[in-house]
């Protein structure tokens, strides 16, 4: 009989490990997954927040350069893109579009000295300046997320169960081929 209660108790204890480390390894993943929405959201609120920058510095550039209407529609039509993206690749798609449109905008911009020196567009440009600093760091974060994320989900022994609830690899946030040239800016 003694024998017999101590094997139970060692299956007791087995079973309290095995249950615990999932337990803890469900949590971490779950802490994972969230981590990566967070600095998603951070990204998403970057873009906004320099979506809400550009009709500001659209109607400056307008009313330098009327006439320049495929520049400022090309904006319009990128910015309205990118606020109907979904997911990480088309965020960044519609981002690399607004990205090549605003260049357009600036390359305008330079054929007006007027414009150049204008208080509200430097201080616009400065805004803009700042926000893209921000969207490269929220990136950033979010794809160190994702990358830490993906390790554990393929990574032993969370590799057995990660899949079964429902952890799947996340996107990361990845620029176009095209976004790696520097793009050419005559003054």
């Amino acid at each position: 009989m003694k024998g017999f209660s101590k094997g139970w108790i060692i299956a007791g204890v087995v079973a309290v490990v095995v249950i615990a480390v999932a337990i803890s390894g469900y949590n971490g993943l779950v802490t994972l997954n969230e981590s990566i929405n967070g600095k998603w959201s951070q990204v998403e609120n970057q873009l906004q927040r320099r979506a809400d920058l550009i009709p500001n510095l659209v109607a400056t550039v307008k009313g330098y350069a009327a006439h320049e209407q495929n520049a400022i529609q090309a904006i319009a039509d990128a910015r309205a893109k990118l606020a109907g993206a979904q997911g990480p690749q088309a965020k960044a798609q519609a981002d690399n579009e607004l990205n090549g449109a605003l260049s357009r905008l600036l390359v305008v911009a330079e054929n007006y000295p007027n414009l150049k020196a204008d208080k509200n567009f430097r201080a616009l440009m400065d805004e803009l300046s700042g926000t893209e600093n921000r969207i490269a760091v929220a990136r950033k974060d979010y794809n160190d997320s994702v990358q830490l994320y993906n390790t554990k989900i393929r990574s032993f022994p969370t590799n057995f169960y990660a899949n079964m609830l429902g952890f799947g690899p996340k996107e990361y946030f990845k620029a176009e081929e095209g976004a790696k040239q520097v793009p050419a800016v005559q003054f």
